[in-house]
């Protein structure tokens, strides 16, 4: 924690409610007298902030969510404004200034607009101000989702290279089996990988003001270590706890990062919507995976989706498991044509070549 100069802090809606199940000024001051120590060890903060449609169904008197996305969008409108004023006053009388900055996932896949952000919040923190994140819940239709701020947040931290994701939830961490119906349920204190059995142990959510559950902070868990961020899941009505986070202490789960990919790499495997999915049969899967080798015609057995020159597409074995992504050389009608030939026929039964490859290594990321 010492070399620790960057931090993203999630605020999961569940953190900001009181007993009453209501949006609590009590809970954002808390957190903003926290945040006013953070910044004091000289610890740039950033914070990703879930709430807006909660606190809309509390200015509209609503105890359940409509299912319905232009209804949720209506009350992400009201509810927006009424958050972002908590947060403002709340961290005033710290003597801390925020900037609200709302997000689609149009704005991560997209290079420059991408830019653009990342630009934006540095020099909210080089002015000595806290950006406060959300997803355009008013504007965001399923399609640009980023789906929930869990995952929002990793993309956020990779963005502006943290040092740590700090989910504050309102779970203890991961545990060893499910806690709603095994009391004897144990904190799993450290996470070196996230594979199977750890996947196995994550739960959903029934809360009609939140969104994700354990499951997509595990999402989130593996994106940020795949960019070489730890990330460290607390309870966040604890007192204190993103203070006790910051000096050491531990608490809730800490998820180990893997080694760091490149920022190439980083669009590839986190920022690009995907377009497309190809199959492919053992000996291209066996070759991606365990030989650093390319995605070659022959080794595909069939596409799903429409996509261009130059799009991302999921490469799937025979399971249909998700083995890597990458950005393919040819069209999906291209790809249908040539798949199962050799890379030396694809200029007699396309009429042109652009590569030998449908997805060069350079361009691929091992999921």
């Amino acid at each position: 924690m010492l070399n620790v100069k960057r931090i993203v802090l999630k605020i999961g809606t569940s953190v900001l409610l009181d007993k009453e199940k209501n949006i609590s000024m009590d809970m954002v001051g808390k957190l903003a007298r926290q945040v006013r120590t953070i910044k004091e060890k000289g610890i740039d903060t950033i914070i990703v902030s879930s709430g807006a449609i909660a606190s809309g169904m509390e200015a509209l008197a609503l105890k359940k969510k409509p299912k319905e996305i232009e209804k949720r969008q209506a009350l992400a409108s009201i509810g927006q404004i009424k958050l972002m004023n908590m947060y403002m006053d709340a961290f005033e009388k710290e003597r801390l200034k925020i900037g609200q900055v709302l997000l689609t996932h149009e704005d991560i896949k997209s290079k420059t607009r991408c830019l653009n952000l990342m630009n934006t919040l540095n020099s909210l923190l080089s002015m000595k101000i806290i950006p406060v994140i959300n997803e355009n819940d008013a504007l965001s239709f399923k399609e640009i989702r980023f789906g929930d701020n869990d995952n929002l947040s990793a993309l956020i931290a990779q963005i502006t290279d943290s040092d740590l994701l700090v989910l504050l939830s309102d779970v203890d961490g991961l545990c060893d089996k499910d806690p709603q119906k095994y009391p004897d349920a144990r904190i799993i204190s450290v996470v070196e990988k996230i594979d199977d059995k750890i996947e196995r142990l994550a739960f959903g959510t029934t809360s009609e003001k939140s969104t994700g559950g354990m499951v997509s902070k595990l999402e989130a868990a593996k994106k940020a270590g795949r960019y070489g961020i730890p990330t460290r899941i607390v309870r966040g009505d604890i007192e204190n706890i993103a203070l006790r986070v910051i000096n050491g202490e531990d608490i809730g789960t800490l998820f180990q990062p893997e080694s760091k990919i490149g920022r190439n790499k980083w669009w590839t495997a986190f920022a690009y919507k995907i377009k497309g999915k190809v199959w492919l049969d053992e000996g291209a899967k066996n070759a991606i995976l365990y030989n650093g080798k390319s995605l070659l015609p022959s080794g595909v057995v069939k596409i799903e989706g429409d996509f261009s020159r130059g799009d991302c597409v999921e490469l799937h074995n025979a399971d249909g498991q998700t083995i890597a992504r990458g950005i393919t050389n040819y069209s999906s009608t291209d790809v249908n044509k040539i798949k199962g030939l050799k890379s030396v026929d694809i200029e007699r039964k396309l009429g042109y070549k652009y590569a030998e490859e449908i997805v060069h290594r350079d361009n691929m990321v091992v999921i």
